[in-house]
């Protein structure tokens, strides 16, 4: 995607909108069972919050969760003015799907470099790690010249952030510039990898089907990190399986390519989507059936409470899921299904046009 000049203001899109609102109802929802504007250590303990042993318990979820917390109602409001000022910017410069990536490497390994960085036991909730990684990643961009945002904006931004963080001694800057090293150095990643996807797969995805594979992607990856996968993996080299992942992984990207390229293929493609992604929630389902007998405490409530309201009939809480996952796919995708059907060639041609002219992000 070309540059493009920028304001100091962006209007949000649709990535920027669903982290705010799925943020907005976690932090709300330990505010309601706080009965107040504020949330105490237990119950972020409970619900996900990051503190100094969660590694070592392989409690990984946590490297997640404690981004969807808050302390209290100012904290949540300044990283959600963040993440609508940043966002904004970074979304519209490099897609949903690359956004969200950013976003989850931002957050997963701020808190891996916080935690390292802690000698003392701690408590950490809040999205600045992932909000920290939007403006790495913007800063990134502005570097490689590939946006036309203004010197001032940065200034402005990051003097603001560390003037905040110098004046609360309760700010985890260990996760502030972890996450503002991943965000960084996860957007110098991904235009790396598009440039060499120009000479290696020579693949361009609209980008309903771009973040419906990253989702994929994010299944896949919590499956590798399962006591499962690293079993298989024991029974051989250790390179061999990613190799076949790798190898795996770019056969379907150039197959999912290759649909697109013939007539009515983004139709065709996305209903292949609807189904596969109906078979992981249904795969899911069966995986997390295996913790129902017998079934301990997990020591996270919201995994608790999921696994009593679904352990009592998983095959047909599973298989609603599954049909729910489809029709969802279906429905957020239904302009692409649209222009699928309505397709003779133009849709592989414009997608061509618009790989020829990328150079990176």
């Amino acid at each position: 995607m070309p540059s493009y000049r920028a304001g100091f203001f962006e209007v949000p899109h649709a990535a920027v909108y669903v982290l705010m609102t799925v943020t907005v109802l976690a932090s709300g929802f330990c505010f309601i069972q706080a009965g107040g504007p504020a949330a105490p250590a237990e119950l972020l303990y409970r619900y996900g919050g990051m503190y100094a042993t969660a590694i070592a318990r392989h409690e990984y979820w946590r490297l997640v969760a404690y981004g969807f917390l808050h302390v209290n109602f100012v904290h949540l409001t300044m990283n959600m003015l963040c993440l609508v000022l940043w966002g904004a910017h970074l979304e519209r410069r490099v897609g949903p799907a690359y956004f969200l990536v950013i976003y989850l490497c931002a957050m997963v390994f701020g808190a891996v470099i916080g935690n390292g960085i802690h000698s003392t036991p701690y408590l950490t909730v809040g999205a600045s790690g992932a909000t920290s990684g939007i403006l790495g990643a913007l800063l990134c961009l502005w570097i490689l010249g590939k946006l036309d945002l203004r010197f001032d904006f940065f200034a402005i931004n990051i003097g603001l952030n560390i003037a905040f963080a110098l004046g609360n001694s309760r700010i985890d800057w260990g996760v502030h510039l972890g996450g503002f090293a991943a965000g960084l150095i996860a957007c110098a990643v991904l235009d790396l990898i598009e440039k060499a996807n120009v000479w290696v797969l020579r693949c361009k995805f609209p980008e309903a089907v771009k973040v419906n594979l990253t989702l994929l992607g994010c299944v896949v990856a919590l499956w590798a990190w399962s006591g499962q996968a690293q079993a298989i993996a024991a029974g051989g080299s250790g390179w061999v399986p990613a190799l076949v992942a790798v190898v795996a992984y770019c056969a379907v990207v150039k197959t999912i390519d290759l649909a697109l390229s013939v007539k009515k293929g983004l139709a065709i493609v996305v209903a292949i989507l609807a189904g596969v992604n109906a078979a992981a929630v249904m795969l899911s389902g069966w995986a997390l059936a295996s913790s129902c007998s017998p079934r301990w405490p997990t020591g996270s409530v919201p995994l608790d409470n999921l696994l009593a309201t679904f352990c009592p009939s998983p095959v047909v809480i599973s298989g609603l899921a599954a049909i729910g996952a489809a029709a969802l796919t279906l429905w957020l995708c239904s302009k692409e299904i649209s222009r699928g059907i309505e397709d003779v060639g133009f849709v592989g041609t414009s997608l061509r046009a618009e790989r020829s002219r990328r150079h990176g992000l």
